[in-house]
């Protein structure tokens, strides 16, 4: 794609712009191709006729250059016809059943996906926008396509956000980075997340945009001077290594500046690592080998390595990241395959394989993580704002990958805690933990979980959810089973819930019969039970003061006998050595007669 085809064109001839597309993506020129292509563009030059947009252009120009930005990610044919056709709602009159007379029923499927999602109201940017993109997204999962539309879609009008007002422009950068680039981000479709990105600063925040532009344009030559010794150092070292690369030297992108701006509280002219290099290997081994080499050459940085390869992220992508202090500043490098780094630019869509007809074969995209969090979504019963909530924390936020003692990986988002993870290996587990570790290490329950941590949870089968658990968690998941335990097993909870403003659906009400084995028919007697007997020293803490029917911990302590604990009680988790003194314990207790109504 040439970047001034499809960034601010201003040929608007019909014939030359259909031509124009031809000559510069040639992959589409096979006759079947062509054919159903020219078909598309002039169905959407007649239907559109003389309409103008506000800003005074042609209408075809957007859903040209739509189907552009979906040409450069190589999407099949069907793909770039809805590009060509996925605006034609707007003509006033328009049928869309028309489309699946005239093209087929896949384009029209392509077509229901996005057409259905074009009014989101940008202006309020929490539940007006639900139901629309609640629809996208479900769509989303039948044929990812939808989505490749719609991103398509939105990264053009982001890119002409000069013909509209500073309103419009402000609310169309806040839905960028609130959705279509965290979106972009879990497809694995990095170009088109640092483009949402620095548009949305451009006009989010405009005199800060310019201010990091200027700087980064200031220090152009002295970069290239320092970039270019660098590479010349890998590019020696991988010879004599006997290793083909690729180097690719950069800035990083504004909107990642302008991240690290606010991080470090500081001016953009006071930022060193504001380079990078990329290093494009023919194998995996030579990657590996190639870090080698460059922390041969260069010092790096402590807790600045990354393995991606062994450990990908959730949508896909791979590499090696590390950052070395290359002469006074410090340096970030990347290495990675060509493969890894088609699947880095593109994501998903860097699996669309061509064939003759332009036909597609695809690897199997459904195992990426937004795939299994959009079915999961997809069995609720949500309002519009639980299901933003938990799109916007669960799917679209921040993410952080931990290990299960097995070594298994589990992806979380950011904030996450050792109870939202015991509830994503199974909410049997999340119901009866009393306490984690991280590394080895007894952690409070509460604290929020960092990458690449081993997690290790301690269960009781005393243990049930407690409200305060309900307030703790971070994930929707949590929090759904927390809820549905506490309302089918604390009588008074529905009422305190009514003014506690917790964001989830109502669970059917559910209450434990008289006469049923429950906390209300049974008595406890004061004392703690192990095993079969109550003959033996026992100490509560005055920490927690633990009281009948509260869960409980217990361990055997030096001169007290056996301590009991509340099993939520954080100095509890913080003792020494605990896992190796840690006891079975629970209430003794009597039967009471149930009562007859």
């Amino acid at each position: 794609m040439t970047q001034d085809f499809t960034h601010n064109n201003e040929i608007t001839d019909k014939n030359v712009l259909i031509e124009t597309f031809f000559k510069t993506f040639p992959d589409y020129n096979t006759d079947e191709s062509r054919e159903r292509i020219t078909k598309a563009w002039n169905y959407l030059c007649d239907k559109s006729g003389d309409t103008k947009r506000s800003c005074g252009k042609p209408f075809y120009l957007h859903p040209m250059r739509t189907a552009c930005i979906l040409a450069e990610i190589k999407m099949d044919t069907d793909t770039i016809v809805s590009g060509f056709l996925h605006d034609l709602n707007a003509i006033e009159g328009f049928d869309e059943k028309d489309i699946e007379t005239v093209f087929g029923s896949s384009i029209y499927s392509i077509l229901c996906g996005t057409t259905k999602i074009t009014n989101i109201h940008i202006e309020n940017k929490t539940l007006h926008q639900a139901d629309s993109i609640r629809k996208m997204l479900f769509a989303m999962i039948d044929d990812v396509r939808v989505i490749f539309v719609k991103l398509a879609d939105k990264l053009d009008r982001m890119r002409n956000l000069k013909n509209y007002d500073e309103k419009t422009q402000r609310a169309y950068a806040s839905e960028a980075l609130d959705i279509w680039a965290p979106l972009a981000d879990r497809l694995g479709m990095s170009s088109a997340k640092n483009e949402f990105e620095d548009l949305s600063l451009k006009y989010s925040n405009p005199d800060t945009f310019q201010q990091i532009k200027s700087i980064v344009a200031q220090k152009k030559d002295e970069r290239s001077d320092y970039l270019e010794k660098a590479v010349q150092s890998i590019y020696k070292a991988a010879v004599k290594a006997k290793i083909e690369v690729t180097i690719t030297s950069r800035a990083k992108h504004f909107y990642s500046i302008y991240q690290k701006m606010r991080k470090r509280n500081v001016e953009p002219g006071s930022l060193y690592d504001l380079l990078a290099l990329r290093v494009l290997c023919n194998t995996v081994p030579e990657c590996y080998t190639l870090v080698g080499i460059v922390h041969s050459l260069w010092k790096p940085l402590d807790g600045r390595f990354k393995d991606y390869i062994a450990m990908p992220k959730a949508n896909g992508y791979q590499s090696l990241h590390t950052t070395v202090m290359c002469g006074d500043r410090p340096l970030e490098i990347q290495i990675r395959t060509t493969e890894m780094h088609n699947i880095a630019e593109h994501g998903v869509a860097s699996h669309w394989l061509y064939k003759k007809g332009m036909s597609h074969d695809t690897v199997d995209v459904n195992n990426l993580a937004i795939f299994n969090q959009l079915r999961e979504l997809r069995t609720k019963q949500l309002t519009d704002e639980s299901f933003f909530n938990q799109l916007k924390s669960d799917i679209l936020g921040d993410e952080i990958f931990v290990f299960t003692p097995k070594g298994d990986v589990r992806q979380l988002p950011a904030g996450s805690n050792a109870l939202d993870f015991a509830y994503a290996i199974h909410s049997a587990i999340g119901e009866k933990v009393i306490g984690a570790k991280a590394d080895g290490k007894i952690i409070p329950l509460s604290t929020p979980l960092k990458n690449t941590q081993i997690i290790e949870v301690i269960t009781n089968p005393q243990a049930h959810p407690t409200e305060n658990q309900l307030k703790m968690v971070h994930t929707s998941k949590a929090r759904q089973k927390i809820h549905a335990w506490l309302v089918a097993n604390n009588p008074t909870f529905e009422e305190e819930v009514e003014t506690a403003e917790v964001q989830l659906p109502k669970q059917p009400k559910k209450r434990i019969k008289n006469g049923s084995a429950n906390a209300a028919s049974k008595k406890g007697t004061g004392k703690i039970r192990i095993g079969n007997t109550t003959n033996f020293i026992v100490t509560f803490a005055q920490c927690c003061k633990p009281t009948y029917p509260d869960p409980i911990v217990g361990y055997v302590s030096r001169n007290r006998g056996i301590t009991i604990h509340r099993a939520d009680c954080y100095t509890f988790q913080r003792i020494p050595d605990i896992e190796h003194r840690m006891i079975e314990v629970e209430w003794d207790v009597t039967e009471e007669p149930s009562k007859k109504n």
